[in-house]
């Protein structure tokens, strides 16, 4: 997806539509009236909109804003996304503290949990994009996943809670756990 393409009316509709489907059962295609609108201001869809709101004040190459907006999202909701992340329609949040988003691109339909980290192996100020995961369609990142380094994450992919993701995904795969193995020594001293 690229910023081109992100019309933030079109993005936000799409949010909300999602938002009414999952947690009140109202159909996705039904029609958008003034009081689904207000809705938008609830803890859950909040938190979506200052991203939207975010990622489109930095495509029209206003940073500075785009961060201040970015900030009040962090401090509100404990939410960190880079507003250079294009994500695409239907993004879910059913909680968001602790939860630092810096990935390459999220494609439409994510559902991302509380404490969930996608994002750079190692620290990178500069935002590489090689550097950085991609995730696909459909996916769903349970609470406290990792998913690091600059590695693709298929369509229609779940990701268990707490799993850690250093290697890309294939479509439709379920993917557990968190296992810690030596790799070698960390040339570190106390």
């Amino acid at each position: 997806m690229t910023n081109s393409g992100f019309l933030l009316g079109a993005h936000i509709g799409a949010d909300l539509r999602r938002y009414r489907s999952i947690t009140q059962g109202i159909p996705a295609d039904s029609p958008l009236g003034v009081r689904h609108w207000l809705s938008a201001f609830s803890p859950r869809f909040l938190p979506m909109l200052l991203c939207r709101v975010a990622h489109k004040l930095f495509t029209l190459k206003l940073g500075a804003l785009a961060k201040v907006v970015s900030l009040v999202n962090f401090l509100w909701f404990g939410l960190e996304i880079a507003v250079r992340c294009p994500i695409g329609k239907g993004l879910f949040f059913p909680h968001t503290q602790g939860t630092v988003i810096g990935a390459a691109s999220i494609g439409e339909n994510a559902t991302i949990y509380h404490g969930v980290t996608i994002g750079a192996k190692e620290l990178d100020l500069g935002y590489t994009q090689s550097a950085r995961p991609t995730v696909g369609n459909d996916v769903t990142l349970g609470s406290g996943a990792k998913v690091l380094g600059g590695i693709h994450i298929g369509n229609r992919v779940r990701i268990g809670a707490n799993t850690v993701v250093i290697e890309s995904v294939p479509d439709e795969a379920l993917v557990v756990g968190a296992a810690a193995r030596i790799l070698g020594r960390s040339n570190l001293t106390t």
